[in-house]
């Protein structure tokens, strides 16, 4: 098999609301940072939780949606791409970070603590009991 996958799928909380701004050419980016946990046993038999943050960046009508539907503790699942950024900080030293190019976004059941939010299905935002999702955001959402 000839070429390479960068792919990123993650499913965790939002750390806070997106940040969006607009280009000078009028392009929407938003960025967000989301939170991963992992459970795990250590040697002493000990419970264990590790998080990573992410940074998280989304373009064009994937970034105006983000900033309309998501905040801060929000449970999503975002796919994109894996993206790093060099440059060099005040004391002449190189730095790298990474950052994931979202190409979707899925909003899934409810924020932390257990409140319910909307599913955007038309049903006014009732509770119902089950895991609610929100609107799909998308490859298709974002106009070429």
């Amino acid at each position: 098999m000839s070429g390479s996958v960068n792919r990123v799928i993650l499913v965790g909380r939002l750390g806070k609301d997106p940040e969006v701004r607009y280009t000078a050419e009028g392009t929407a980016v938003a960025n967000f940072s989301l939170a991963t946990d992992e459970s795990f046993t250590d040697r002493a038999g000990d419970k264990q939780t590790r998080t990573e943050w992410h940074r998280i960046v989304a373009w064009r009508r994937l970034a105006e949606i983000s900033g309309e539907f998501l905040t801060k503790g929000k449970q999503v699942y975002v796919e994109g791409t894996l993206r790093s950024n060099k440059w060099q900080d005040r004391e002449g030293s190189q730095r790298t970070s990474l950052e994931v190019v979202a190409s979707r976004v899925v909003m899934l059941g409810s924020k932390a603590g257990g409140q319910q939010a909307p599913n955007g299905s038309g049903d006014n935002g009732r509770a119902t009991g089950q895991p609610t999702t929100g609107p799909e955001i998308g490859a298709e959402d974002i106009p070429f």
